[in-house]
């Protein structure tokens, strides 16, 4: 059955001997101890703005950010979206039940997927349409083109139109003997959709979900199904055509999307998403190790444990910064050449849930707590 293939994220990082779980995972109070806090030099000024509720958040959220409009969920099926300039409400709904997955937009249409097995679809805050998936999703729907592309948990991948919910098409995949319960990675690169499944990354013609090409960032090793789970996790960097992501505690690679071609893969131990520029890639190992490696190479230009099992979110790009938030509520600003800490900003104390985002020039942070925080320039 296919719900058998399905391995909820914290018994597969337990199984495959990670030591270190951000809170949401399970991680207890028999994990590693956290690094001590250093002085705060705050020598990049940024103030909090606003804060903002949307209730409890038990999911790594997806928060999405259209120009200054940011849209998110909580897991108890509220959904909101949220002026970044100012914190104000626009608009609230509800997806009549819990979410497992959540929020993908256009600026237009926004989706969730519900932990009972809808995919539902609104505009302006009111529901548009919902149709019944085979097989639940953890990933956030993707909105583009007036499609909703929906990565279900075994790795198949739905595209719906997102006027009225009519399934445009269903490209399936063998499946793994596991796959993780936990947000996979789907993105646009001109007009292919790029999908992580498995260890591989695909591009895919949105029109009909013919494979246009297929490579691997992480090969499965391992004598067992659990050690050999590679599966493309969380954000992945986009610059130019180059995709960087990163596959589930085995790599960190990137693919030329244009081509369908490999740039480099290096093996890494993490299992949130990375972030980058032109220059640089960066992510956060399990360990809550905070790594760059050199976009063009690979190599690693630094690597920072300042944040020693902390519990890292995935990294965001800011300017000059490179923000992560942690399992105690506070986001840490480290400078992005060499990962020296720039400033600290305390939230309400629980964990930092989902990566960062940034909306015009407020920085989003969500916590497991459901505040909302707004941080801007000094």
């Amino acid at each position: 059955m296919k719900s058998a293939r399905i391995l909820v994220a914290a018994l597969a990082l337990a199984l495959a001997g990670c030591s270190v779980l951000p809170s949401w995972m399970g991680g207890g109070p028999d994990k590693p101890k956290a690094a001590e806090l250093t002085s705060n030099p705050a020598s990049l000024g940024v103030r909090q703005a606003w804060t903002a509720r949307i209730g409890p958040v038990d999911i790594p959220v997806a928060v999405n950010v259209q120009g200054t409009t940011v849209t998110l969920a909580s897991s108890d099926g509220s959904i909101a979206a949220l002026d970044a300039a100012s914190g104000r409400e626009l608009w609230r709904t509800s997806a009549g039940g819990p979410i497992a997955a959540g929020v993908g937009s256009d600026g237009r249409v926004s989706a969730v997927v519900t932990t009972g097995g809808d995919v539902v679809a609104f505009r302006d805050g009111k529901e548009l349409w919902r149709q019944r998936l085979n097989v639940s999703g953890y990933t956030a729907p993707f909105v583009a083109g007036g499609r909703v592309f929906v990565l279900l948990a075994d790795r198949s991948v739905v595209a719906f139109d997102g006027q009225n919910g009519r399934r445009l098409w269903t490209q399936t995949r063998p499946s793994q003997p596991l796959s993780l319960k936990y947000p996979g990675t789907m993105l646009a690169v001109g007009d292919t959709l790029v999908v992580g499944l498995a260890g591989r990354l695909v591009g895919m013609n949105p029109n009909t979900g013919a494979p246009r090409w297929d490579v691997a960032v992480a090969t499965p090793r391992g004598i067992n199904d659990v050690e050999r789970l590679a599966d493309l996790v969380g954000r992945a960097s986009r610059v130019a055509d180059i995709v960087c992501a990163r596959a589930f505690q085995t790599a960190v690679g990137c693919v030329d999307a244009g081509r369908g071609a490999v740039v480099w893969t290096k093996s890494a131990n993490g299992f949130e998403g990375v972030d980058g520029d032109g220059s640089f890639v960066f992510g956060t190992e399990a360990d809550s190790t905070v790594i760059a490696w050199k976009r063009d190479s690979g190599d690693k230009a630094w690597t920072s444990d300042l944040l020693l099992n902390r519990g890292l979110s995935a990294p965001l790009v800011l300017g000059r910064a490179v923000v992560v938030g942690d399992d105690f509520g506070y986001v840490h600003l480290l400078a992005r050449e060499d990962g020296k800490l720039l400033n600290r900003l305390a939230t309400d104390g629980t964990p930092i849930m989902g990566a960062p985002v940034a909306a015009g020039t407020t920085l989003v942070v969500v916590t497991k707590g459901g505040g909302v925080f707004g941080f801007v320039p000094q």
